[in-house]
């Protein structure tokens, strides 16, 4: 019988797997922007975004060369719940795998992945970090190709529209989120 783990649990199987202060970093604000997202559109399954926001890069540490394949291979082997696996992998969305986001909640991971290192990207270079942020500070970083160079943009853009969202309201929602 597959299982659902909490935050908690999912956040154990996480340092289990990654011992980087930055991939584990990655996992908690991607986890706490997911549970607060939820808190507006799934409230009743709040627990559940954040645990699949704090796996979704369980394997990234150990096969990056396999990122969501390693994945989906490591969580059948922990008995973890099917639905949570395709959520965790369909983040990859053409980009490693080709297992297609179908829920708004999975949609909603794929377009807050990327964007939270460029908004923490962008935060460590202010004084006051998130507190005041605009979007529109984080749109000029956006626009500039060489910061964060590793956030693709076009995954950004693509998960907004995903999600039926402006670049503006994700960016919005997720500054908001990761500063709740």
């Amino acid at each position: 019988m597959s299982y659902i783990p909490t935050p908690e649990q999912a956040e154990e199987l996480v340092k289990r797997y990654n011992k980087e202060p930055f991939h584990i970093q990655h996992a908690e604000t991607v986890s706490k922007v997911m549970g607060e997202l939820a808190k507006e559109f799934d409230p009743e399954r709040a627990d559940f975004w954040a645990a699949v926001g704090m796996l979704h890069d369980i394997d990234f540490e150990l096969c990056p060369e396999q990122h969501c394949v390693k994945a989906n291979e490591l969580l059948h082997e922990l008995d973890i719940d099917e639905d949570m696996i395709h959520a965790v992998i369909s983040h990859g969305y053409g980009i490693c795998i080709d297992v297609e986001p179908q829920l708004y909640m999975e949609k909603v991971l794929y377009a807050v992945d990327e964007l939270t290192g460029l908004i923490g990207a962008a935060a460590l270079m202010r004084p006051t970090g998130l507190e005041g942020m605009e979007v529109k500070s984080v749109k000029k970083k956006f626009k500039d190709k060489k910061f964060a160079a590793g956030c693709s943009r076009d995954v950004i853009i693509r998960g907004a529209e995903m999600c039926g969202w402006e670049l503006d309201e994700l960016i919005s929602r997720t500054i908001n989120a990761m500063r709740a």
